[in-house]
C-alpha cells in the first residue's frame, strides 16, 4: 500500500470531526491515497444509516 504524503499533508482531519466531516474526509482519501482500502467499519455504519451516496 503507498501512502500519498503530499495528500496527507495538505488534508488533515479536524479536531473533534463531525460524521458529516469524518465520512467527506474518508471518502476522500480512498480516491486520493492507497495506504487504506476502505473506510472503517463504524462510520460505515453511520453512512449507510444517514443514507450518504458514496
Amino acid at each position: 500500500m503507498k501512502t500519498n504524503k503530499e495528500w496527507h499533508l495538505t488534508h488533515k482531519m479536524p479536531k473533534n470531526p463531525t460524521i458529516e466531516q469524518r465520512t467527506h474526509w474518508h471518502l476522500e482519501h480512498l480516491k486520493n491515497c492507497q495506504c487504506r482500502t476502505d473506510i472503517p467499519e463504524k462510520l460505515k455504519t453511520e453512512i449507510k444509516k444517514r443514507e450518504v451516496k458514496t
